[in-house]
């Protein structure tokens, strides 16, 4: 008898990173840091957490509709159209537990054996496993640091071929906290109408942008509902990663696809959670604001500190939770950098190439993962860290 399946055994090992080198320490009770976890270090909202108990309360523990419920497809809806300027109907919208499980179901349905997606470099590692499990092959495009990882035509142009299915693109990006512009957008939706493809977008930190970068859905750009899926969670904006609560939209003809994955796997998602996600779109909205500033805080932080160590450089990111610094010039893999400032200082970073070789010489440093206050303990025992490293090379 075999055991497990080809596809366990061929695809790549599920990995989690530096998180996982530091789990042994975290067990001996040193006083570990975490600036690799990409989580909110936020409650959730008290009205939305009200929303599902009062839910629990009025007796909805029962089965559900497939797709999600009406009320919150609907307020999804909404929202689509309001804030991300594209029209989805109810029937248009699957509700998942969290975007990975939408990322799960997407490529499971859009996927035949050896289908190409490309991924833009430095990229989401938690994609490929999904995409190797549906039996796709990855293909990374990298972009240039030196152009702050803008999005290049002629780096995605030259990896499609005939066997290419998807673009997927994480906008705002993780790790490097691009928020792509319109006209870059463009540049994804022009090949995928020119070589007949799907978009699959991750917008997870749609609502998390500063200093006015404004976040773009591209399937609201012209033709390109069509072809995207979007992919959307409340996991990082009202601080529910633990609720497991994301949904996927698209064309309807898309739709029956997708189901047939879900109601597989899950049958459907909780229900009586759906009503926090209910009050998260449609009760008051300061809650998200006052959390994007204090983000926007620590993001100055991070970056002010991180500027002030010679060798350092740290773009400000223009979204999401991540400061994307150059460590370069100190000569040192960054993986080396990274186990050593675990080992030295017991703050937890990821190493830039865990989202591909194009990641080299970087850090990936989440300032929204603790309290400001531990944040800036962080930054001390980063700075005496680089403070003892030999002079950075010229």
């Amino acid at each position: 008898m075999k055991w497990p399946a080809n596809r366990i055994t061929q695809s790549s090992p599920k990995s989690f990173g530096m998180y996982e080198k530091a789990m042994p320490l975290m067990a001996q009770g040193k006083d570990v840091i975490h600036l690799e976890v990409g989580r909110p270090n936020f409650d959730t909202p008290l009205h939305i957490k009200e929303a599902a108990k009062q839910a629990l309360d009025d007796g909805i523990v029962h089965y559900g509709d497939f797709a999600g419920e009406l009320m919150l497809r609907q307020a999804i809806s909404d929202k689509l159209k309001s804030f991300n300027k594209f029209n989805a109907s109810p029937d248009e919208i699957l509700v998942t537990n969290g975007l990975t499980h939408a990322a799960y179901a997407v490529f499971m349905a859009a996927l035949d054996e050896g289908d190409e997606v490309i991924l833009l470099e430095p990229y989401y590692p938690q994609h490929i496993n999904k995409i190797e499990l549906a039996g796709g092959k990855v293909v990374t495009a990298p972009l240039d640091r030196a152009n702050n990882f803008q999005i290049d035509r002629a780096a995605i142009e030259a990896r499609i071929t005939d066997k290419t299915k998807i673009i997927c693109i994480v906008n705002p990006a993780n790790p490097t906290g691009r928020v792509y512009r319109r006209d870059e957008l463009n540049i994804i939706a022009d090949l995928a109408i020119e070589h007949d493809l799907l978009v699959v977008s991750d917008e997870v930190y749609e609502q998390i942008t500063y200093d006015g970068h404004q976040h773009i859905s591209i399937a609201s750009l012209p033709g390109m509902w069509e072809r995207t899926i979007s992919m959307f969670a409340y996991t990082k904006a009202f601080a529910m990663d633990g609720w497991r609560l994301g949904y996927v939209t698209c064309k309807k003809e898309f739709m029956p696809a997708l189901l047939k994955i879900t109601v597989n796997d899950v049958a459907h998602v909780n229900v009586f959670i759906q009503y926090g996600a209910h009050a998260a779109l449609t009760g008051p909205q300061d809650c998200l604001v006052e959390m994007v500033r204090e983000d926007d805080r620590r993001r100055e932080l991070v970056c002010r500190r991180l500027n002030e160590i010679e060798g350092i450089v740290c773009p400000s990111p223009q979204g999401s939770i991540y400061a994307f610094p150059d460590v370069s010039a100190f000569g040192k893999p960054a993986l080396q950098l990274a186990e050593e400032i675990l080992a030295e200082t017991y703050v937890v970073t990821e190493e830039g190439t865990f989202y591909g070789p194009a990641g080299e010489g970087h850090l990936r440093i989440c300032f929204g993962a603790e309290p400001y206050e531990v944040i800036e303990k962080a930054m001390d025992r980063l700075q005496a860290y680089f403070d003892k490293l030999t002079r950075p090379i010229a």
